[in-house]
């Protein structure tokens, strides 16, 4: 079942209740993770681009939809391997400003939604 955004402020996002004080991925379970920067970071040496092999690790078997809220200043991207990664696995990105992609998140009907929220710049 897929839980509500209560809100995100810069450091924190509050769903279903519950306050994460870090970026967060949501599945279309409504699991809720932690993002695993280092993924990334050991290839760009920071964790402000997703990697490939994070892009795998965010996406799940179903996914029609992928949600990246890029910061509160955008300061997230996607990698050209990781945009070629969900091409391939035939899945729906759309990179949005954290605020914004919290409003998407909580409207969209999709069943197969995920969101990876990135909470801070």
């Amino acid at each position: 079942m897929k839980p509500t955004i209560d809100g995100i402020s810069f450091g924190a996002i509050t769903i279903a209740g519950r306050e994460y004080a870090h970026d967060v991925i949501i599945l279309p379970d409504g699991t809720v993770e932690k993002r695993n920067k280092k993924l990334s970071r050991m290839i760009f040496g920071d964790s402000h681009k997703v990697s490939e092999k994070e892009a795998a690790h965010i996406h799940r078997e179903g996914a029609e939809l992928i949600i990246i809220g890029n910061g509160h200043y955008g300061e997230l991207e996607l990698s050209g391997e990781a945009k070629k990664y969900f091409s391939e696995m035939r899945c729906d990105v759309e990179v949005l400003n954290s605020r914004k992609a919290v409003a998407r998140y909580n409207q969209t009907e999709h069943s197969g939604v995920i969101a990876m929220i990135h909470v801070t710049c």
